[in-house]
C-alpha cells in the first residue's frame, strides 16, 4: 500500500506566513525586509492585473449559468449587500459613540502620527496596467452575463458563451497554479512591512481598546450574518462559520476581498452553495459588500472626532455611510483600498477643513484603518458567503421552483 504524502493545507501555510512576517519585521535588518516586501509587491502588482479578469470571468459565467431569474438574483444580491453595509456602519457608530469616550486619550493622535509614512520602500517595482479597472469589469460582466443568460441556446450567444467558458477555465488555472500557491508570500510581505514600520504595535499600544472593540464588532456581525443565513436556509450556523475560517484567515493576510476570492469560493462550496450561485455571488460581493470595512471606517472616524473634539452625530454619519456604501464599490482589490476611496468623503464627517484628504487628520484615519484593514476585509468576505447562502436558498425555493 502506497503511503500518502503529507501535504500542508492552505490554512496552516497562511498562519505560518503571518508569524514569519512578524518575526522578519521584528528581528531582521531592513535590507532583508525590503527584499521580502519587494517580492510581495511584485506579486501584488500581478494580482491587481488578474483581479479584473477574475471578476469578468467568474461573474459573467456565474450570471450566464443561471438558467432562471438572473436579473432578479442580481438585484437581490446587490440589495442584500448594500443593506448589510448600511446596517454595519450604523451599528458601528452607535457602539463607538457609546464606548469610545470612556477610554479615549488626547495624546493618541500625536503618537500615532509618528508612525505615518514609515512603510518600507521596495528595491524596484513593476508597472503592469490592468486591462480593465474594477468598475468596468463588474459592469461588463453584468452586461455579458445577463445577455448570455437570456440569449444562449436561442438566437445568438452560444459561441461567446463557449469562449467565456474557456476564458474562465484559463483564469481558474492561473488562480490555482500561481495565485493560491503564492498567497503566503504576499501575506508574509504584508506583515513584514507593517511590523517593521511600527504601525501595528504603535496603534495597538495606544488604541488597543478601540482596536479590540472594532474586532469584536466584526466578529459579532459575522456571527449575526451566519445566524440569519442559517435560519433562512435551515443550515447549522456553527457549521457555516466553521467552513468560513479558512477564508477569514486568508483575508487577514491579503487585506483584499478580491484576492481572497479563490479561497472564499472553496468556503462557499463547503457551505453547499451551488457552482452557478457561488461563482456569481462571491466575486460580485467581493466588490460591493463592504460591511467590515464600513464598521472599521465608521468606528475610526468616530474615534478621531472624539480625540479632536469634532462634533459628530447620526445626522452627519448616516449620509456619509450611504454615500460610502456606493463609492467603495470602486475600491481596488488591494490593502487600504476602502480607506483611499473614503478619503474624498471624510469632509462629510470631519468638516471641510479637518476633512482635507491631504491633512494630518485624514492621514491618521489612513494609519488607523490600515492597521485594522485585515480584520475588516475578513469580515467582508465572511459576509459574502452568508449572502451567498441566502441567495442560494432564494434561488432554489422560489426562482427554480417557479420555472419548473
Amino acid at each position: 500500500m502506497e503511503k500518502k504524502k503529507f501535504k500542508l493545507g492552505l490554512l496552516p501555510k497562511l498562519i505560518i506566513a503571518i508569524i514569519i512576517g512578524i518575526l522578519i519585521g521584528q528581528f531582521l535588518p531592513e535590507w532583508f525586509c525590503r527584499i521580502v516586501v519587494t517580492a510581495s509587491s511584485i506579486f501584488s502588482t500581478f494580482l491587481s492585473f488578474v483581479i479584473p479578469l477574475m471578476i469578468l470571468a467568474y461573474v459573467t459565467m456565474g450570471i450566464a449559468n443561471l438558467k432562471n431569474g438572473a436579473g432578479t438574483l442580481l438585484l437581490i444580491t446587490v440589495l442584500l449587500a448594500y443593506s448589510s453595509t448600511l446596517i454595519a456602519g450604523s451599528a458601528s457608530y452607535f457602539v463607538a459613540q457609546s464606548l469610545f469616550p470612556s477610554f479615549m486619550s488626547a495624546d493618541a493622535l500625536e503618537q500615532i502620527a509618528a508612525t505615518a509614512g514609515n512603510s518600507l520602500e521596495t528595491y524596484f517595482s513593476m508597472d503592469i496596467p490592468a486591462l480593465l479597472n474594477t468598475i468596468s469589469a463588474v459592469v461588463l460582466a453584468f452586461v455579458l452575463g445577463l445577455c448570455l443568460s437570456t440569449l444562449r441556446g436561442k438566437t445568438i450567444g452560444d459561441t461567446l458563451y463557449n469562449g467565456m467558458s474557456d476564458f474562465s477555465g484559463i483564469i481558474d488555472k492561473v488562480l490555482h497554479s500561481v495565485i493560491i500557491p503564492l498567497l503566503p508570500l504576499y501575506i508574509c510581505g504584508t506583515f513584514t512591512n507593517m511590523t517593521k514600520s511600527g504601525q501595528t504595535f504603535a496603534i495597538l499600544g495606544i488604541l488597543w481598546k478601540v482596536f479590540l472593540v472594532v474586532i469584536i464588532m466584526h466578529l459579532i456581525y459575522i456571527v449575526v450574518q451566519f445566524i440569519i443565513a442559517g435560519t433562512v436556509s435551515k443550515k447549522n450556523p456553527v457549521t457555516l462559520i466553521r467552513n468560513q475560517i479558512r477564508g477569514y484567515i486568508t483575508a487577514l493576510g491579503t487585506q483584499s476581498s478580491a484576492a481572497t476570492i479563490p479561497v472564499n469560493l472553496q468556503c462557499a462550496e463547503a457551505d453547499g452553495i451551488s457552482a452557478e450561485i457561488r461563482n456569481f455571488v462571491v466575486p460580485l460581493c467581493a466588490n460591493i459588500h463592504m460591511a467590515g470595512s464600513m464598521i472599521t471606517i465608521t468606528a475610526c472616524a468616530t474615534a478621531v472626532c472624539l480625540m479632536n473634539q469634532i462634533p459628530i452625530s447620526i445626522t452627519t454619519v448616516l449620509p456619509f455611510i450611504m454615500t460610502l456604501g456606493i463609492a467603495m464599490v470602486a475600491s481596488p482589490g488591494a490593502p487600504g483600498g476602502s480607506i483611499m476611496t473614503a478619503l474624498p468623503f471624510l469632509y462629510m464627517v470631519f468638516g471641510a477643513e479637518a476633512g482635507d484628504p491631504g491633512g494630518p487628520i485624514c492621514a491618521i484615519m489612513v494609519a488607523l484603518y490600515i492597521t485594522q484593514d485585515s480584520f475588516g476585509t475578513a469580515c467582508n468576505v465572511s459576509g459574502d458567503n452568508a449572502i451567498g447562502v441566502v441567495v442560494e436558498t432564494i434561488y432554489q425555493k422560489f426562482i427554480n421552483k417557479k420555472a419548473a
